[in-house]
C-alpha cells in the first residue's frame, strides 16, 4: 500500500466536491440552519438571540443528529456503486493501485469534503459566539464541531460499506435513507419499547451499553453530558452513567464506528 497512491485519489474526490460547488453548499446550508437555531431556538421561552454557549450547543446537538447523517450518507452511497455502473471502476482497477488504495482514497476525500463544510458551516456560529463571550469560551463549541466530524465520519463508513455491498446504485440509495431512518428514528424507539417491555427497572443495566450500537446516541452522549448546565434537560443524564459518559470513552467508541465498517467494506472489496 502506497501512501502517494491513496493521497492522489483522495485528492481527486475533494477536488471533484469543490468543483461542483458541494462543499459550498453544504457549508452554506449548515450556516443557515445554524444561525436559525442559534437565534430563534428559544423563542418558545420568549427569548431571541443568542444564549449561552451550553444552550447553544444542545440546540445544535438535534440538528447535527438529524441532518449530519443524511448528508453523508447521501454523499457516500455510491462512491464504488457508482463507479462500477458507469465502468469506470473496471478502469481505475486497470492502473497500478491496489482496491485498498482505492477505498481509502475515496473514503479520504470524501471525507476531507465532510469535514470542511461541517467545520465551515459551524464556524460562522463560532465567530459570533466568540464575539460574546470571548475566544477563552469557546473550547466546548470546538468540541462539539470536531464531534459532529466525528459523527459524519462514522455514517460516511456505513455509507461507504453499503456501496461496497450493494449490487446497484438503486439498492445502495435506498439501504442508505432505510439506515438513516434505523439510525436516527427507529433506534431510540425500539430501546423505549425493549425498555418498557422489560419492566424499567429491570432494563437499565444493559439499557446503557445499548445506546454504544448507535453512533447518534454516542454523539448525544458525547455532547450533554459535557454540559454541566443542560444535563437536567435531558432524559438521558438518569439512564447513562457518569463512568460511561466520559468524553475519551465516547470518542473511542465513535472512533470504532469510523474503522468498522471501513473494516467490513475493505474485506468485502477484495478481489
Amino acid at each position: 500500500m502506497e501512501l502517494q497512491q491513496i493521497f492522489t485519489i483522495a485528492y481527486k474526490e475533494l477536488r471533484d466536491r469543490l468543483r461542483n460547488r458541494w462543499v459550498l453548499a453544504v457549508a452554506v446550508v449548515f450556516t443557515a440552519l445554524a444561525l436559525v437555531i442559534v437565534y430563534f431556538g428559544g423563542a418558545q421561552q420568549g427569548t431571541v438571540g443568542l444564549r449561552s454557549i451550553e444552550f447553544t450547543i444542545a440546540s445544535l446537538v438535534s440538528l447535527v443528529i438529524y441532518l449530519i447523517p443524511l448528508i453523508a450518507l447521501l454523499l457516500g452511497f455510491d462512491a464504488v456503486v457508482g463507479e462500477r455502473e458507469r465502468g469506470s471502476l473496471d478502469l481505475l482497477l486497470a492502473l497500478p493501485v491496489t482496491r485498498l488504495e482505492v477505498l481509502l482514497g475515496k473514503y479520504l476525500g470524501l471525507a476531507a469534503a465532510l469535514s470542511l463544510s461541517t467545520l465551515g458551516g459551524f464556524g460562522l456560529v463560532a465567530v459570533l459566539l466568540a464575539t460574546q463571550i470571548g475566544p477563552s469560551g469557546l473550547e466546548p463549541f470546538v468540541g462539539f464541531m470536531f464531534s459532529s466530524v466525528l459523527l459524519g465520519l462514522a455514517f460516511l463508513s456505513l455509507a461507504v460499506m453499503l456501496s461496497v455491498l450493494a449490487r446497484d446504485r438503486a439498492r445502495a440509495s435506498g439501504l442508505a435513507i432505510a439506515l438513516w431512518f434505523f439510525f436516527v428514528l427507529v433506534f431510540d424507539l425500539l430501546l423505549l419499547g425493549l425498555l418498557v417491555v422489560g419492566g424499567g427497572e429491570s432494563g437499565s443495566e444493559w439499557f446503557p451499553y445499548l445506546l454504544m450500537f448507535n453512533p447518534a446516541d454516542v454523539f448525544r452522549i458525547l455532547n450533554i453530558f459535557s454540559l454541566d448546565d443542560v444535563r437536567s434537560l435531558y432524559g438521558l443524564t438518569s439512564i447513562v452513567p457518569t463512568a460511561l459518559a466520559k468524553p475519551w470513552l465516547m470518542a473511542l467508541v465513535m472512533l470504532g464506528w469510523i474503522a468498522a465498517p471501513l473494516a467490513v467494506a475493505t474485506w468485502r472489496f477484495r478481489p
